[in-house]
């Protein structure tokens, strides 16, 4: 398909709609193109700020799909097989690169992990493989392999630009008739009888039947506005981009280095590169306020640190000057399970949140979930994710909000020998 040219995203001002979604980022524009696609044909976006324009705008775009729970690879390979189609299928471009992926191990702890890993992909279907250390360093020539005890490929890996999926997620659920009001704040729900019965803004109060929260960070203070307390925990997540540097360009793979709790990936002929701080940074979700601009400055010592772990292994890293940080606020839960679907007792009220840092990445996976959420029988996977496992309130902020960071701080650690589950 010939893609279209661009256009504004906004159509329309807040209106009375059958279905709201509260957030235009990757999580609420997903949803929005998928119940379109589904039948729903009242829908509308209300967004604070611009479409992609806070959280999801601050994410790597990187696409992996080697997960440890085969229903967590099925929900990624749904949404590589959207990103691979969805320029073709809508004329919009969502910059998707199919790199392919290579995880590195430099510990034997780390390589019998990665073949629990490579086994559970294979069960679903994803093709992985392990790589010779000619074929890694024929790939990655970029890096120094010495150290390389495994090296696990997924040639259907990639990234992406946030905002160009993002945006076309939009457009595309435009052409469907979903409506976008951006600039726009909810300031309140109304509820009649345990119903949602509409949403109130700082322009003006609409009639809606269904409110879906996909606010991000935001999320717990638009739960508050309809009475109900959810764990949804902001947590500080950062990576910088250099200018270019010697033998790096955007067709060579992404790299997972979890040993050195790293990510990286090629950025034009520069390196992106993040990780995962041992010492997690949250918000008191009960601080937060919708509008609340979620501002943090550089922490040059975390960055410093990626860096130099990353330089053991490719030292133009720090021979490239610094071109940019990003950093955001993604939303954990305390289990590092997505929050999603129904909230119990209040009808018309639906969770699209706690996306671990996977709001990009997985956000067309779980728009679909978000959908089946709403069918009379989803499937037990989707059952789990519900917000029913949070109500009644049983637990407390401060574990809480401590349990959270914890999800984040040992994304890469090592499962347990027994009841491993990594997230």
């Amino acid at each position: 398909m010939t893609r279209k040219p661009a256009r504004e995203v906004l159509v329309a001002d807040v209106r009375d709609a059958e279905v709201t979604i509260v957030g235009g980022g990757a999580i609420g524009c997903a949803v929005a193109y998928v119940l379109a696609g589904a039948g729903y044909r009242d829908i509308q976006v209300v967004e604070q700020g611009e479409v992609a324009g806070a959280t999801s705008g601050q994410a790597a775009g990187l696409v992996g799909q080697v997960r440890a729970t085969r229903e967590r690879c099925l929900l990624a390979m749904s949404s590589v097989a959207m990103y691979s189609r969805i320029e073709r299928e809508t004329g919009y471009p969502a910059d998707w690169r199919q790199t392919g992926s290579v995880r590195i191990a430099t510990t034997a702890e780390r390589v019998a992990e990665f073949e629990a890993l490579a086994a559970t992909a294979l069960s679903a279907g994803l093709e992985v493989e392990f790589l010779s250390p000619a074929r890694l360093a024929e790939l990655c020539p970029m890096l120094d392999t010495g150290r390389a005890m495994a090296a696990l490929w997924c040639p259907t890996d990639g990234y992406l630009q946030p905002t160009s999926l993002v945006t076309a997620y939009a457009r595309a659920a435009r052409d469907r008739g979903v409506t976008f009001a951006t600039h726009t704040t909810v300031t309140g729900l109304s509820v009649a009888r345990g119903a949602v019965t509409g949403i109130r803004t700082d322009q003006r109060s609409v009639a809606t039947d269904m409110v879906i929260n996909a606010a991000g960070p935001w999320a717990g203070a638009v739960a508050r506005l309809a009475g109900q307390d959810l764990p949804v925990v902001p947590v500080r997540h950062e990576y910088f981009v250099t200018g270019a540097a010697e033998g790096w360009h955007g067709s060579l793979p992404v790299l997972r280095i979890p040993d050195l709790r790293l990510y990286v990936r090629a950025e034009g002929q520069g390196i992106l590169c993040g990780g995962w701080e041992p010492d997690g940074l949250s918000l008191d979700p009960r601080q937060v306020a919708i509008g609340q601009e979620l501002a943090v400055p550089p922490d040059w010592d975390v960055l410093a640190g990626f860096a130099a772990d990353f330089a053991t292994l490719a030292p133009a890293v720090t021979q490239a000057e610094v071109r940019a940080v990003f950093r955001g606020f993604p939303a954990f839960s305390p289990d590092g399970r997505f929050i999603v679907g129904p909230v119990p007792g209040l009808r018309g009220f639906v969770m699209a949140g706690a996306c671990n840092a996977h709001g990009v990445s997985g956000s067309a996976g779980l728009a679909q979930h978000v959908l089946e959420s709403l069918q009379p029988d989803p499937s037990p996977y989707v059952r789990s994710l519900s917000p029913r496992r949070f109500l009644p309130r049983t637990w407390d902020w401060e574990s809480a909000r401590d349990q959270a960071e914890q999800v984040y701080e040992n994304y890469y650690s090592l499962p347990p020998r027994r009841g491993a589950r990594n997230r």
